[in-house]
């Protein structure tokens, strides 16, 4: 095995500057989870003093304990007019608590000038006591050199000169960044290489990496380039989201360093987890998959008809690079009944499911799946629906109520106010007919208290279930408002959260599916707590 590999996951903070790309401080809180879960090195959460999503999360976090992911707070050197010690920035970085912290300063001599306002010493002066400040406050200390690339382009003693003054300040990283995305993979060796002879005259050791943005589609071969010519810390983003263009992306990288360079990372142990990663990110931030991205697309091991198909099914590598289920994607043969039987099986046995390769229930199950699929359902950020369809099917789920109408009434009175509006449900729970009506905070709000004014006399335990978090995503724009709309809905207890989704032309249809399987998830996770 050779060298290891730093992976610094930047989603949380470049990743949202992506057009569209909005999550919420609990999105951030999953998203988290997740890339420690599959083995992520460092998690960049945000800048504490830009906004308050930012501050809550990283009150949130402090209380979270991670397997093997540090989180790091980013930010700024000081500005010019303040000292390190009273600049609010620095001190929002130290507020924040995390175990790194990421300040970036400007490499360019046209951002000195035309950005700070400031001289080319005083830039110089602003990086290095920004870091000795921070030096004796942090566990890590990397610092971003933005815009290096074409700063060095531009005048490479200057662009060497503020890195120096970074070690000296006591980064013990420090990362080239090729912040505005325009530099080709063949520039980047000459620089590279007299980086690190500028690096055997300084005052310190220090370990190099490299930020690449996508503005010229070569931030995925510049990194790897870069980790070819002995950079030690990738940065980037889960699939590749990022201000303009986008950041590097994460999930072609990892598996080229993992499978195609034989490098060590942590992620190599958990690199099946990255499909589900990656679909995860897509369903949080409510934007599609994209199915023909590389290793984790949905058409990445897709094979349809032909030449091939034949090739495949005898040896899966004459047209395949890597095997699917090694990133936890699955192979496709478009014209099979076979796909997506291995990912069943996992499923099953995650939720201690009997449930082996023969059992004609699998056929079934699959069967389902890639039905409901094509209406347009997506599990990998709705598990507690997929664990419901399998139960039912195997014949375990418990049918704890029959549902038989309901009816929302908007009612709008007054241009000024909000509109009044009121839910009315009809089910059955034994024999038992219930009937009743609740207010709401607009239409799913008065779906949901509904549903528990009519349940919790029967399930007490619903009480202490709460709505957490809703998404509509539209699915097909070509009939308008006609359209079919996914609803992701979250759900947690004291002890867990989970998500489930509906789908349907009518955005209350798919609301209600997505709350009836949100209940009797609950249900069932009690009844196998007894």
């Amino acid at each position: 095995m050779g060298r290891t590999i730093e992976i610094y996951d930047t989603t949380l903070r470049d990743g949202t500057q992506a057009e569209n790309f909005n999550i919420s401080v609990d999105d951030k809180i999953r998203i988290t989870q997740a890339l420690d879960r599959l083995g992520i090195d460092f998690i960049e959460g945000g800048w504490p003093g830009a906004n308050p999503v930012s501050a809550e999360y990283f009150q949130k976090i402090q209380g979270m304990s991670l397997k093997h992911a540090k989180v790091a707070a980013f930010g700024s050197t000081r500005h010019f007019r303040n000292t390190a010690d009273k600049d609010p920035n620095l001190l929002s970085l130290l507020d924040a608590r995390t175990p790194v912290i990421t300040i970036f300063g400007k490499s360019w001599d046209v951002h000195v000038r035309d950005a700070l306002h400031i001289g080319l010493e005083d830039n110089l002066l602003i990086i290095e006591d920004s870091l000795a400040f921070l030096r004796p406050k942090v566990e890590h200390l990397f610092y971003d050199a933005e815009h290096f690339f074409d700063g060095f382009k531009d005048n490479p003693d200057y662009a060497l000169a503020t890195i120096g003054k970074a070690i000296d300040g006591g980064a013990e990283t420090i990362i080239l960044c090729d912040t505005n995305g325009g530099t080709l993979p063949h520039e980047l060796p000459p620089i590279i290489d007299r980086v690190k002879q500028y690096l055997e005259g300084c005052s310190r050791k220090v370990r190099l990496g490299i930020h690449s943005h996508n503005d010229s589609e070569s931030a995925v071969a510049n990194s790897l380039l870069a980790v070819s010519l002995g950079i030690d810390q990738i940065q980037g983003t889960i699939n590749g989201f990022g201000e303009r263009c986008g950041n590097a992306n994460l999930t072609s990288i990892i598996p080229a360093i993992v499978f195609k360079m034989g490098l060590a990372c942590e992620v190599r142990k958990h690199i099946d987890r990255l499909y589900t990663t990656s679909r995860l990110v897509n369903e949080l931030a409510n934007l599609p998959n994209n199915r023909y991205q590389p290793y984790v697309g949905e058409s990445a091991f897709a094979h349809k008809g032909g030449i091939h198909v034949s090739a495949v099914r005898r040896n899966p590598l004459t047209y395949e690079h890597i095997e699917p289920d090694k990133v936890g994607n699955i192979r496709r043969i478009l014209i099979s009944d076979q796909a997506g039987n291995a990912n069943v099986l996992h499923k099953a046995k995650k939720w201690g499911l009997k449930l082996s390769a023969s059992d004609p229930l699998l056929a079934t199950i699959t069967s389902e799946l890639k039905e409901l699929e094509n209406q347009g359902y997506q599990y990998e950020a709705a598990e507690a629906s997929f664990e419901l369809l399998m139960r039912r099917v195997l014949g375990l789920q418990r049918n704890y109520f029959k549902f038989e109408s309901f009816r929302v009434i908007i009612h709008k009175v007054d241009m000024e106010r909000a509109p009044i509006t009121e839910a009315t449900i009809r089910l059955y729970v034994g024999g038992d007919e219930v009937h009743t009506a609740s207010m709401g905070d607009g239409p799913v709000n008065a779906l949901d208290c509904a549903m528990r004014k009519a349940l919790t006399r029967f399930y007490p335990c619903l009480e202490e279930m709460v709505l957490t978090d809703y998404k509509v995503r539209v699915l097909t724009g070509e009939h308008g408002t006609e359209a079919k709309v996914r609803v992701l809905i979250e759900s947690r207890d004291h002890v867990c959260s989970w998500s489930t989704v509906g789908v349907s032309v009518n955005i209350l249809e798919a609301s209600w599916q997505a709350l009836v399987d949100s209940i009797n998830y609950k249900l069932m996770k009690e009844d196998n707590r007894k």
